[in-house]
């Protein structure tokens, strides 16, 4: 009889979370939750959540007189994140999706501030931590080096929120690393049994197989 074994636990829905930003190479903070500075909050975000985005490309190779595959090369991954920023007049958010620094954003005598957008705008990367919660299940994503390559049109309209659509591309560290990944896992009952290093047949490396290695047994 087919048993499949199945755990709520081990499942998640992005209930609610947060994003923050600090200068770029900012450490990864140390645990899941809210990080301390110099990580900044980027305020409320859409219902929408947090869309976590693979980009991949690759290249099939068939040998001379076979039509299917025989290597497979990746010749494009790219990660992102996509959210909807609501708080538009945050400085920290202005600053993000504008490219200009904080301290330009701040109002003058009469509470008003101002920027302008230049038609060259410069390279403005920056570090992101990204955090989804389900109850006691949180799954945390760093990104050292990453920047926003991507805003949708910003609609003013008295029966919606306005607010910035964003997408955020992440860049290679120095390790070659584009995220970083953490997130938490439910400890076993006492009890539960788990398989012993003894119990697992360690394989072979592929120059020490034989031809006997792939005889069916009687």
């Amino acid at each position: 009889m087919l048993q499949i074994t199945r755990s709520a636990d081990l499942t998640m829905v992005g209930a609610t979370g947060g994003a923050w930003v600090a200068p770029l190479g900012t450490p990864s903070p140390t645990g899941l939750g809210t990080p301390s500075a110099p990580w900044t909050g980027l305020g409320a975000i859409s219902d929408d959540g947090l869309k976590f985005g693979i980009d991949e490309d690759h290249k099939d190779f068939s040998p001379w007189g076979v039509t299917s595959a025989f290597r497979t090369q990746i010749t494009k991954s790219v990660r992102t994140f996509g959210l909807t920023l609501w708080e538009t007049n945050n400085p920290v958010v202005k600053s993000l999706v504008f490219r200009v620094p904080v301290a330009d954003l701040a109002p003058d005598k009469d509470g008003i501030a101002r920027f302008a957008e230049s038609a060259t705008p410069k390279p403005d990367r920056r570090s992101f931590y990204f955090l989804t919660v389900d109850g006691d299940t949180m799954e945390g994503f760093y990104v050292p080096a990453g920047e926003v390559t991507d805003r949708s049109d910003v609609t003013y309209k008295s029966e919606e929120l306005a607010g910035y659509d964003v997408t955020i591309t992440a860049y290679p560290d120095s390790s070659n690393t584009t995220v970083y990944h953490a997130f938490t896992m439910p400890v076993p009952p006492a009890g539960t049994a788990t398989p012993k290093t003894t119990d697992i047949t360690p394989l072979k490396p592929a120059d020490a197989l034989v031809q006997s290695d792939f005889t069916p047994a009687a």
